[in-house]
């Protein structure tokens, strides 16, 4: 099946063709999600039913208002933190943002749990269930402390190896798989544990958060504990590793800093290296790496991920991008990012850059999960939207940056981040794969990708326009198996917020369709099982009048591009005698 769009990808409208060919299959979708790290605890402590209700329903939902429009972008993964404690030694934790510092389930000695722990976490962790979430991740940025070198949840002796006593990677490996375990039991779906993250950074206490850093033989030995203990409680809870920094990571690293943890495919699925886990039962046969400073320019968005999926599959791997949002230096003005930087970068600037972002980890990466990093926060410094999908205003703060103490609750505010990211979670649903797509492949302009539902009842596809003019696209399906019953556009740019287009009619007849410039389009597509692909004119029966249009198209007299590329029943992309006679066989009952 062809989808074909006629498109124009720069300021001045060019048209180009693309083509969405549904038999040409690549990855499967696992999900896509956001973290509940580290505000969700506050939302779901310290907030009023209203505002933690509206979070929830935004980050959550898959229903639609009366408009038509979708109220939430219907997350399919949330991702909840273990917290290492921190939270209940105060300073002494010596991370001083204090919305940074994490409960955790362990008591202070280490020897028992409460489970009335991290109740905001808990409350966002049931509404996304609620709202039917298929699945939850459990990540940790730390050991517990109880377990931990330094007696704090960060790296306050310096260390270049994790803050782990060298006696209780069981412990920590049964403290996660325990968590695990109590969630399960109450009916949740903890599908992945996270046990470490981000291991080539050294984690100091001036980092101002939980962290650790690992060597690679570190990482293996706690991995090997967690699979045991996932074992014995009989759990399928699978574990994901590594939470790489960067794409770089995973295939090498750099040369003279953060020398720790590289090359790390090679190191845990070679089975010549002494830290290989690859043949661990509950191990993910995939690793997770972090988007962050590879997106500055297109080369770096496409060479660091082209890099990392050829060589996850020649080992057959999955690929996930756990981690993103826009920290490091502005993309650069090449890339399509304002001239001025994050200076002149307006919200909607910033959002449709994580458009184009998550556009390359899809295709260039080939990533199965992408999730943003984090769901939360409170805009400040000028930093803009650069860092949350929902932008949290402590009570009393009105205008967009918020300083004030969150535990006097607050407001839920959704951004442009929130609905660019709909504009992929809210339709490509897991089980969904994506197939290819040519032409419409301009980082700079217009790039597009397609995702079919498992059943193939739905195709969607995401138009990402770089470009300051609106394009447009006119939309052919071609197919021997398909037809479309029907289609709906959904738009987000900087006055709409995933909107529908309840101008647009739901059966489509072929008529252009508008892609604004500087914005994210999703179609969603329905499609039924085609009419006999001889029934070139969809009347239910293959009779004489197919037989003329076929030949009519032949001869070209005068039919739409839509009549005619239907009349190639052949598929071989001409209407030709080998047509003609296919329609009359099919007549005569002899197809």
């Amino acid at each position: 099946m062809l989808l074909t769009a006629a498109l124009a990808t720069s300021a001045v409208a060019q048209q180009v063709t693309t083509r969405v060919d549904l038999s040409t299959r690549h990855q499967v979708i696992a999900d896509f999600g956001a973290s509940d790290c580290w505000l969700g605890e506050w939302v779901g402590r310290y907030f009023n039913d209203t505002m933690r209700e509206r979070a929830a329903k935004l980050l959550f939902a898959r229903s639609f208002n009366r408009g038509g429009n979708p109220e939430g972008i219907g997350l399919s993964l949330w991702r909840v933190n273990l917290g290492a404690g921190s939270a209940a030694q105060g300073d002494a934790s010596q991370i001083g943002d204090v919305t940074r510092r994490a409960e955790s389930y362990l008591s202070s000695s280490g020897t028992s749990y409460d489970w009335s722990h991290c109740a905001g976490q808990r409350w966002l962790m049931q509404r996304a269930v609620d709202y039917g979430v298929e699945g939850i991740t459990l990540f940790s940025n730390s050991a517990p402390v109880p377990y931990t070198i330094t007696g704090t949840a960060c790296n306050t002796n310096y260390s270049s190896n994790a803050n782990l006593k060298s006696d209780c990677y069981d412990d920590f490996a049964d403290y996660l798989a325990t968590v695990a375990q109590h969630f399960v039991a109450m009916g949740y779906p903890i599908k992945m544990i996270s046990p470490v993250n981000e291991p080539q950074y050294e984690w100091y206490a001036s980092s101002n958060q939980e962290g650790s850093p690992w060597q690679n033989d570190e990482i293996a030995h706690l991995v090997r504990e967690l699979d045991q203990s996932l074992t014995l409680k009989g759990l399928e809870t699978q574990i994901l590793i590594p939470e790489a920094a960067e794409w770089k990571y995973l295939t090498g690293g750099w040369s003279l800093i953060h020398t720790r943890a590289t090359s790390q495919m090679d190191a845990f699925f070679n089975p010549a290296q002494s830290t290989y886990v690859g043949d661990l039962s509950h191990l993910y046969p995939g690793m997770a790496a972090h988007s962050y400073w590879t997106f500055a320019t297109n080369t770096q968005l496409t060479n660091a991920r082209t890099t990392a999926a050829q060589a996850a599959a020649q080992r057959g791997l999955q690929l996930v991008q756990s981690e993103w949002s826009m920290l490091d230096a502005a993309p650069s003005a090449s890339a399509g990012f304002p001239e001025g930087g994050y200076d002149e970068a307006t919200a909607m600037d910033i959002a449709l850059y994580m458009g184009k972002v998550i556009y390359c980890d899809l295709v260039y990466a080939s990533v199965s999960s992408w999730s943003y990093w984090t769901a939360f926060a409170q805009e400040q410094w000028g930093q803009k939207n650069r860092f949350y999908l929902l932008r949290v205003n402590a009570a009393g703060d009105t205008g967009t940056e918020s300083y004030g103490d969150l535990s006097r609750g607050g407001t839920i505010v959704d951004s442009r981040n929130l609905w660019v990211l709909g504009n992929y979670s809210r339709f490509i649903r897991p089980g969904y794969q994506r197939v290819e797509v040519t032409g419409a492949n301009d980082l700079n302009g217009l790039m597009g990708s397609a995702y079919v539902s498992p059943e193939g009842s739905q195709a969607v596809v995401v138009y990402v326009n770089m470009a300051q003019s609106d394009q447009t696209t006119t939309l052919t399906l071609s197919s021997q198996s398909k037809r479309i019953v029907g289609l709906k556009k959904y738009t987000t740019n900087a006055t709409l917020a995933l909107n529908w287009d309840r101008n647009l009619p739901y059966e489509y007849n072929g008529e252009p369709l508008a892609i604004p410039a500087r914005s994210v389009v999703t179609l969603v597509i329905d499609l039924a099982d085609s009419r006999h692909r001889c029934d070139v004119n969809s009347d239910g029966t293959v009779d004489v009048s197919d037989v003329n249009m076929v030949i009519n198209a032949m001869l070209g007299r005068n039919l739409s591009q839509d009549v005619a590329a239907m009349c190639d029943v052949t598929g071989d992309d001409m209407v030709d005698v080998s047509d003609v006679n296919m329609v009359i066989n099919a007549m005569l009952g002899k197809d």
